[in-house]
């Protein structure tokens, strides 16, 4: 009870100092909130200093930034939020419209997720519920390029193609469930890749536990295997979900402005630039509540899913086997990358040719030209040490952050759940806030948000090794922690979270370029590629190559991560079967048919157990 109270108020403060942090923000900034609503109110309005006082008299900014909190804080419990300071009507009635909206999206979004995911790994389930899939080799590529398609590109894609030439959907507004279709596209498709990734990669190892086996052998259908082994994955997936929840929520900021949505992230955004404090404190808030929300959910679907096993410590050791890599393939799209990197640095990345503008693939430009006539490939080639290097950057810190923060779940956990609520949008506008602009912002907005994700996954893995059979044998042994964390839990943990990690680096890149597209990140003439994407965005129908190739490269740079990652593996210290038991080498000579007789017993009771569960 003690720890259960701990982590609550843990919860309830970190709530509180992102709200109240999010309420200082024009005097972080140091910037005027009267000059700024007065411009939201009226760009064409002078500002003089009588006008700027009858503001600062209306709003009450003069009493200071504690006061102003303190009333809004105080309206909480009666559920009123204040009024807005831009259109002065009521806040909650219009955050809790935004938030209707945004989970009609999410929900939608949701569903394309869950599909997506299961065309992923349907091959994966067919070949496990057949006994073939020993043999089978690490891919998804394609799965790897629709994760790294932007999610802004896709929502413009599908506007222009579908919603206005083809007129089959409609494309801007938001009047009923058949507006939710071509946004619910843009942001299901890449989140479903994604999950249906993680997944694809434990199945592996759920078909070769032994209850999968001893099921096989007693002739019970291959679909009730493969659906006994989807249950015995998801739970350690469902906080990514969660998090994947709440992100569709908060953080669709650029497809909410290409379909003209008014979801909760972009009034959000809205109140964040227009420094409307009451709505975006509300915003913000509501996005804490719904974030702690899902999480609860997550766990107690984990729980209902593996069942007493993880209280009894009764699970088995899951552990991908170590299937055979396709080395070719992570060489030739570097190969590819390196070779576009190689052919576009010794051209100018800056120089204008304005009677060459939007001209097509050629010899001379084999990437085209942009609206300026400068060379697309020169562009792509010198953004891509600035994108490369700052994703590899932000991913390998939030790997390290995610395992230090996901052991100790207690810590984490609703630090996780706070931290996912924040969108990339506005953890920009916070550290532009603290630091001001420039060209460092987007990489700490970013850095602030990626490790949350690996930490989820990192507590949910560790979760269910602390409950299996044989960590707790070796336990009853002798084994200390340092022995256990370093022998059993980093082997089983590591692997997947790293691969985790690399099939996240094209989202990192993804969310420098969102930033990019928004004009939070890098500003011109930087060849960044997201500024790249949002430059040449509008030219899309005129000249589809200016944006297709960054997308292309960001694609590119996705397969690469995912056949790079097929190969991370800790050593050789799990065996291929699905891993198990690590003796210590004085134990094995001491106690010769130790190892043998603990593993058939653990094999036979996790046999019994899971076929049980099966029938």
């Amino acid at each position: 009870m003690g720890s259960r109270t701990g982590a609550l108020l843990w919860r309830v403060g970190l709530a509180a100092l992102l709200v109240c942090g999010t309420g200082l923000l024009p005097w972080l900034s140091h910037t005027d909130p009267a000059l700024t609503v007065l411009k939201a109110r009226a760009a064409d309005r002078d500002p003089t200093p009588e006008v700027l006082a009858d503001v600062r008299a209306r709003l009450g900014l003069d009493d200071g930034p504690l006061p102003l909190l303190g009333r809004w804080l105080a309206g909480l419990p009666r559920g009123d939020a204040g009024r807005s300071w831009i259109s002065g009507s009521e806040v909650t009635p219009a955050v809790l419209q935004a938030l209707g909206a945004s989970l009609l999206l999410m929900a939608v979004a949701l569903v394309v997720a869950l599909v997506t995911a299961a065309v992923v790994c349907a091959r994966t389930l067919y070949l496990g519920a057949h006994r073939r899939l020993g043999g089978r080799p690490a891919g998804g590529s394609g799965s790897a390029a629709l994760a790294a398609l932007p999610e802004f590109l896709t929502a413009s894609v599908l506007a222009t193609v579908v919603g206005v030439h083809l007129g089959w959907l409609p494309a801007l507004g938001w009047y009923g469930p058949q507006w939710t279709v071509l946004p619910a596209l843009a942001l299901g498709l890449p989140a479903g890749a994604v999950l249906g990734r993680l997944l694809d990669d434990q199945l592996p190892g759920a078909f070769a536990e032994p209850w999968a086996l001893a099921a096989a052998a007693r002739g019970l259908p291959g679909r009730s295997i493969a659906r006994q082994a989807l249950r015995r994955c998801v739970p350690g997936l469902l906080p990514n979900l969660g998090l994947f929840a709440v992100g569709l929520t908060g953080g669709s900021v650029a497809v909410e402005q290409i379909f003209d949505i008014p979801g909760l992230g972009r009034t959000t955004l809205q109140a964040a630039i227009a420094q409307d404090l009451p709505v975006l404190q509300a915003g913000t808030l509501v996005l804490v509540a719904l974030a702690a929300a899902t999480t609860a959910a997550a766990r107690l679907a984990a729980r209902r899913l593996i069942g007493p096993a993880l209280r009894d410590g009764a699970l088995q050791s899951s552990h991908r086997p170590a299937p055979p890599v396709r080395r070719i393939l992570p060489f030739v799209y570097s190969l590819l990358l390196f070779g576009v990197v190689a052919l576009g640095l010794p051209r100018d990345p800056l120089a204008l040719d304005t009677r060459a503008r939007l001209r097509p693939p050629s010899p001379a430009h084999p990437f085209g030209t942009d609206a300026l006539g400068r060379d697309v490939l020169a562009r792509v080639a010198h953004g891509a040490l600035d994108t490369l290097l700052l994703a590899l950057a932000v991913s390998a810190a939030a790997l390290l952050a995610g395992l230090l923060l996901g052991c100790l779940p207690a810590l984490s956990g609703p630090l996780v759940d706070t931290v996912n609520a924040v969108p990339p949008v506005l953890a920009a506008l916070l550290v532009t806030a603290v630091r001001g602009s420039g060209a460092t912002t987007p990489v700490l907005a970013v850095a602030v948000v990626a490790w949350a994700p690996l930490a989820a996954h990192t507590s949910a893995l560790l979760r269910q090794e602390r409950a299996t059979v044989h960590l707790t044998a070796t336990r009853a042994l002798g084994a200390g922690p340092w022995y256990l964390l370093r022998n059993e839990l980093l082997p089983a943990v590591l692997p997947p979270v790293a691969r985790h990690a690399l099939l996240r680096l094209p989202g990192v890149a993804l969310a420098l370029a969102s930033l990019g597209f928004l004009g939070l990140g890098a500003q011109p003439p930087s060849p960044e590629w997201g500024l790249l994407l949002a430059e040449n965005q509008p030219y899309a129908e005129r000249a589809p190559w200016a944006v297709l190739a960054p997308a292309a490269a960001l694609a590119l740079l996705g397969a690469l991560a995912v056949t790079a990652a097929s190969g991370a593996t800790w050593g050789s210290s799990r065996s291929g079967a699905g891993g198990g038991p690590r003796w210590p080498r004085h134990w094995a000579r001491r106690w010769p048919r130790l190892r043998a007789d603990e593993e058939n017993t653990v094999e036979q009771a996790a046999a019994a157990r899971e076929l049980a569960g099966v029938r």
